[in-house]
């Protein structure tokens, strides 16, 4: 813009100066705008993307609250084999050798002399099978591998939500970044256009440091906003068991609502979806199953009478002195039966309390988890439609502020506007971007805490989206 030109074609100063300020200030679209590296953010090559897909994929894959869960059902896999075992009876092979000298007594009861010694080699044969326990600690280890189970299910579910919502929180963070970056951009350029023309002698020095003051605000928010997005790739990373010094990046960059669960569903049925699908019930009712049958253990299984058995097959040698003749063949069988009183028997009261007592806590556990669960998708419910209700209300809002930056414009062109409107419409569009961004994250983010809530919830999802992005 020339504006001595203006000047020469009869135009007054201070139709002058307004004309030509309102041509310094046109502001870049912000779709165009180009945006330049923050002086203060280093460049890096340790930088990745990542789509939703694959965070889903390797929080199932690498997330460490699953591998410990997976080990959990490993250890209890192997108990249930163990308490399986005390069914089959244990062998024995070896060697014995035994001998004696002086003094001794015989059948009769008389004190004698002898010298003597004997060596046996062969295999013993040994049961001891507490029928009772064993029955009863057999169906207890059982149910405690389905609980550990459903405990890897209900874990990979909670991974899973870990894993979508730190996604987007890095993706809204991703989104922040940019609106202010763009922001950044304009009121950058603004700022220069109107130093330029504070120097030409047509604009008030005041107005450009208003622009100035905005400009220094952008440049904080970035740096907040780029700081947002480190933490948010770091605690990803951790989810996701990955080198946190590695900077992920969302590859998304547009956020749109998505739907997972229609939220218009009643209440009740999603409550009562939840009680049936959610593996944390599941897991109670196994862990209260195995209390039972330990409880069941310790009233009824010591009426189970114990079965000891004890057999020897080999050979028998030696003989008076240093002889080791008269080698051959030798069995020895015992078999019986018996019952145990006191302690870990019959009549053992404190074991009996202690069971029922485990039982009953199984139980209360149990309806907790109920009471749990049912809040859980009440809150995460109205969560959703609290969110999807104020996603219309920011769409709204930031079409308004759109309009108002488009009218704000319009006024500088016929230099009636002042600068200080346009701050405070470039202002509000930022802040109504950013509304609009973090709700539809928050969303998004509910979408699948409500799917986790009702037990639908399974790794990788994929979503579907009910709006494109304004």
């Amino acid at each position: 813009m020339n504006f001595r030109v203006l000047m020469l074609r009869g135009l007054s100063p201070g139709v002058v100066s307004l004309c030509a300020l309102a041509a310094l200030i046109q502001m870049v679209p912000t779709s165009q705008a180009q945006v330049p590296a923050s002086p203060s953010r280093a460049t890096t090559n340790n930088v990745y993307p990542i789509d939703l897909p694959t965070v889903l994929r390797l929080a199932n894959a690498q997330n460490l609250d699953i591998q410990i869960a997976r080990e959990r059902l490993k250890e209890a896999k192997a108990n249930h084999e163990s308490a399986v075992e005390q069914f089959f009876p244990w062998i024995s092979p070896g060697v014995a050798y035994r001998r004696h000298e002086n003094r001794i007594q015989d059948v009769v009861g008389n004190i004698i002399d002898a010298d003597k010694q004997a060596y046996a080699v062969g295999g013993a044969l040994a049961a001891q099978m507490d029928l009772g326990d064993a029955i009863y600690k057999s169906l207890a280890a059982k149910q405690l591998v389905n609980a550990a189970d459903y405990g890897l299910e209900s874990q990979r579910q909670d991974s899973t939500l870990a894993a979508a919502q730190g996604y987007y929180d890095l993706a809204k963070a991703k989104a922040i970044v940019d609106v202010f970056k763009e922001a950044l951009s304009i009121s950058q350029d603004y700022h220069k256009q109107l130093h330029d023309a504070v120097g030409a002698g047509i604009a008030f020095k005041g107005d450009e440091l208003r622009v100035q003051v905005q400009t220094e605000r952008y440049q904080l928010s970035l740096r907040q906003a780029l700081e947002g997005q480190r933490v948010a790739a770091a605690r990803l990373a951790q989810i996701l068991h990955l080198d946190s010094s590695i900077e992920l990046v969302a590859q998304d960059t547009d956020l749109v609502p998505l739907t997972l669960v229609e939220t218009n569903a009643p209440l009740d049925s999603l409550v009562q979806q939840a009680l049936r699908s959610r593996p944390e019930l599941k897991q109670s009712q196994a862990l209260v199953t195995a209390a039972q049958d330990a409880k069941n253990g310790a009233v009824y299984g010591p009426l189970i009478p114990s079965l000891g058995a004890q057999g020897f097959v080999g050979g028998l040698g030696g003989g008076k002195n240093g002889s080791t003749g008269n080698f051959g063949e030798t069995e020895d069988y015992v078999v019986g039966l018996g019952w145990r009183i006191g302690p870990g028997g019959l009549f053992d009261v404190g074991r009996v309390r202690a069971s029922k007592a485990r039982l009953e806590a199984a139980k209360l556990s149990g309806t907790k988890a109920q009471d749990e669960i049912t809040r859980q998708v009440v809150e995460s419910h109205t969560r959703a439609q609290s969110l999807l209700d104020q996603i219309a209300t920011a769409k709204q809002n930031l079409a308004t502020a759109s309009e108002t930056l488009r009218l704000t414009r319009e006024r500088k062109q016929f230099g009636v506007g002042i600068v200080l409107e346009d701050i405070q419409a470039q202002q509000e569009l930022t802040r109504a971007r950013s509304d609009y961004l973090n709700t539809v994250a928050e969303y998004n983010k509910s979408e699948y805490g409500l799917s986790k809530a009702i037990g639908t919830l399974s790794a990788p999802t994929k979503p579907t989206t009910n709006e494109t992005k304004p």
